[in-house]
């Protein structure tokens, strides 16, 4: 009964098709062949690659049950999959130039992202695919900017003429100059550079709508107000130094928004956190120097390489130091008050703090050569590696602040530092630590790597040992016979004056000549 109804399902959508005038178009062949398979999804389409659409074919092959039941099919679509896939990583690679010693000649009319590598270099294998992509996204969107790359071993002296001392090494070369890439090295992050350094050095903000569209796209970008000045020039060489981390804008007075208020022109301002702030000169320095300390948001999502980043700008940075993955009230707390300090205390604390979070102690632990308790707050100097511990519960962000307070007024006692104890303490760190990861890695390389060199030093001071016994044993018997010689000569005199004290004289024996002559001497 069930069986009848559900087959009589099936075929009432087949008179619907009859009553409208045939049947209708038969489906694509993928679909046709393989009923299982679903639309594409949207991360699927656009400007994604070939390789992951056939991956998702592919998976769509492998679940389906007319798979199962054609092998012959199956087999020929994993040749299919085998063969797109390799033809879509010939066609990624299509788009990026193998460069070689004519680059240096021929560079100069365009502008190029270069991939300095080497062929034995793990992070540069692992850049490999992602830098096909950026090559392929380049092309398609219609950048100016040529994407290459070059064995930097083979070409040492091109390398060495751009300053390649790493691999790999990201430069866009544009005329003579040429900008060092220091950001992650994901797809999107290394075609926004691209996009930023390869166009004006300051784009102009001609009206407020276009303004608007820059603040919705950039969280952070400074802007010049004003005409030609020498604040103007500074904002130049500002711009040209550190164009590799932030936009630069110029615009009108009557362009900014109406809340920006200006005591005097011409002004340079950053915006950023839904709020700006206005460079004073003799409040803020160098202008280079403020802008190198203003290109980061006030909180922050922190880890290592964000953590050297910050290294340069010379500010304390505040970390809550979590578990993200633990959802304790502890955990959350203390991370709200950092969040609530960096919001409700900018004006005081921007010039000289930086907040953020960081998940796990692991590398906290690592730059301060000690174990910290989850959740906790350290303060780091990462100009000079000294850094603050509570010494205080914190309750509130009222607390935070008293505390941050206290560390700028010198009453927290700073621990660390880069003093010579301080160094020899980290070289005497990570070579345990690099000890311990290797042995936890791999024991049986660690074994051959340390126990080979301490079996020959062993072998070596056995030897050495063995040798200075032998030679003093055999000295030692070079004395004892030449004393056992100078003991026997007594004996042999007063056996020589025996027979002249005595009643009775014996024949007279003649002594060896060899005796005689001992005696001469």
């Amino acid at each position: 009964m069930r069986r009848g109804s559900a087959h009589a399902q099936r075929r009432r959508p087949a008179r619907s098709w009859e009553s409208r005038g045939g049947p209708p178009a038969p489906p694509p062949p993928c679909v046709q062949s393989f009923p299982s398979a679903r639309p594409r999804p949207a991360s699927l389409s656009g400007s994604s690659s070939l390789g992951r659409r056939c991956l998702f074919f592919l998976r769509g092959l492998c679940s389906s049950p007319v798979a199962s039941m054609a092998p012959r099919r199956r087999g020929a679509g994993l040749r299919l999959c085998a063969t797109v896939f390799l033809l879509d990583m010939a066609f990624c690679k299509g788009f990026v130039e193998d460069l070689d010693e004519s680059f240096k000649d021929n560079r100069k009319d365009d502008i190029w992202l270069v991939d300095f590598y080497a062929p034995w270099c793990g992070h540069c294998k692992k850049l490999e695919p992602i830098w096909n992509e950026v090559g392929l996204e380049m092309k398609s969107i219609g950048s100016p900017v040529k994407v290459g790359k070059m064995d930097a071993t083979s070409y040492s002296s091109i390398a060495s003429e751009f300053g390649v001392r790493g691999y790999p090494t990201i430069k866009l070369l544009k005329g003579d100059l040429a900008y060092n890439y220091r950001g992650p090295r994901t797809k999107d992050d290394i075609i926004e550079f691209a996009h930023r350094v390869s166009g004006a050095l300051i784009r102009p903000l001609p009206s407020q709508q276009m303004f608007e569209h820059v603040q919705k796209r950039h969280r952070v970008f400074f802007v010049y107000i004003g005409g030609e000045s020498p604040l103007k020039e500074k904002y130049i060489d500002a711009a040209s130094e550190l164009i590799v981390y932030t936009y630069f804008f110029s615009a009108s007075e009557d362009v900014v928004p109406e809340y920006v208020i200006l005591k005097e022109m011409p002004a340079v301002l950053v915006f950023k956190d839904e709020t700006y702030f206005v460079y004073d000169e003799y409040e803020d320095g160098d202008l280079s120097s403020w802008i190198n300390r203003e290109r980061f948001q006030n909180y922050l999502t922190m880890d290592g390489f964000l953590l050297y980043e910050l290294g340069d700008t010379g500010k304390l940075v505040a970390i809550a130091v979590i578990d993200e993955k633990n959802t304790s009230n502890e955990h959350t707390r203390l991370k709200s008050i950092i969040q609530e300090v960096a919001r409700d205390y900018r004006d005081q604390f921007h010039r000289d703090f930086q907040f953020g979070h960081m998940d796990g102690n692991d590398y906290i632990n690592t730059l301060l050569m000690d174990e910290l308790k989850v959740p906790t707050v350290v303060v780091l100097n990462t100009s000079n590696q000294q850094y603050f511990l509570l010494d205080r519960q914190i309750g509130s962000a009222e607390d935070m602040a008293h505390f941050i307070r206290d560390i700028l007024d010198g009453t927290v006692p700073a621990q660390g530092g880069d003093s010579i104890l301080q160094r020899l303490k980290r070289i005497i760190f990570d070579a345990k630590s690099t000890i311990v990861s290797i042995f936890k890695s791999s024991p049986l390389m660690g074994c051959f790597l340390f126990g080979l060199p301490l079996g020959v030093i062993s072998i070596m001071c056995y030897g050495i040992y063995t040798a200075d016994t032998d030679g003093g044993y055999i000295e030692e018997r070079y004395e004892v016979s030449r004393s056992e010689i100078e003991s026997q000569e007594p004996v042999e005199d007063s056996k020589e004056q025996e027979p002249s004290d005595g009643a009775t004289l014996g024949p007279t024996v003649q002594e060896p000549k060899d005796v005689l002559e001992k005696k001469k001497d």
